[in-house]
């Protein structure tokens, strides 16, 4: 079973415990599911009508955790520990786990440096251990480590809930791609015409390049033939008149010796 069928089994098992659940019952609810070992998404259980009605009771800081862990990393966290509830070590370790995916969304290359800030890891021993164990072993990322460049390599990474405002974002980014991709295509179209009207266009100039190169090859055969029979005429007419001349030209006569 892949990790996308896993987390809709695990969704709709959250979703109907939430939907059985009021109030103060709930909490429960959310820290199961921000601690379960396999559950990374979260939207749908912050879509249920009756967690969605602690907002402004006095149970509402359970709707905060679980908007924490649907779009909020380790960070997030700290920076708002003093109004959450204490997490305990398996929402910690969940928290972290998404932390990456953050991080993750928006760069395939994450630098040690980087990494053991954002997770509160002391050492690259460490923060090695928490990629390989917690996060490639859990299916949720795939990459490489790299000890020399002292980075960690992206090559999958699961996606997290969609931020309130991300899809209108995304949508718009999608929209300015296809323009882009039509725009490409069309100016492609058009160079592809261009090549086949200019292909044409050399294949006529060839054709009449080569009629007049025969048309030239048969002028000068045509013409040598001509110029041949001129001398061959020529010859002949040179001879009589020479023959001719030399019987119309008075004999000298032989005078005697003295």
């Amino acid at each position: 079973m892949d990790i996308e069928q896993k987390q809709a089994d695990f969704i709709d098992h959250f979703v109907k415990q939430g939907s059985a659940s009021k109030g103060l019952a709930l909490s429960t609810v959310v820290v199961e599911a921000t601690s379960h070992p396999s559950l990374f998404a979260f939207s749908e259980i912050l879509a249920v009508p009756n967690v969605v009605e602690l907002e402004g009771t006095e149970h509402s800081v359970y709707l905060d955790v679980l908007r924490l862990f649907a779009y909020g990393t380790w960070s997030d966290y700290k920076s708002n520990a003093g109004r959450l509830p204490q997490l305990t070590p398996d929402q910690i370790l969940k928290l972290k786990q998404l932390t990456v995916l953050t991080l993750a969304e928006t760069n395939k290359v994450l630098p040690y440096d980087q990494l053991m800030h954002e997770l509160d890891v002391t050492n690259v021993r460490e923060l090695e251990d928490f990629l390989i164990n917690e996060c490639m072993y859990a299916g949720i990322v795939r990459g490489k480590l790299d000890q020399l460049r002292r980075c960690f390599e992206v090559q999958f990474a699961a996606g997290r809930d969609l931020r309130p405002g991300q899809l209108g974002n995304m949508i718009q980014t999608l929209s300015n791609w296809l323009s882009t991709s039509d725009n490409m295509l069309s100016s492609i179209q058009e160079k592809i015409k261009w090549a086949d009207t200019m292909s044409e266009s050399d294949k006529k100039h060839k054709k009449d390049v080569e009629e007049k190169a025969e048309e030239v090859k048969k002028f000068i055969f045509k013409a040598d033939i001509d110029l041949r029979g001129h001398e061959e005429i020529n010859s002949e007419s040179g001879g009589v008149m020479d023959y001719e001349e030399d019987r119309s030209r008075p004999k000298r006569r032989r005078h005697p010796l003295s």
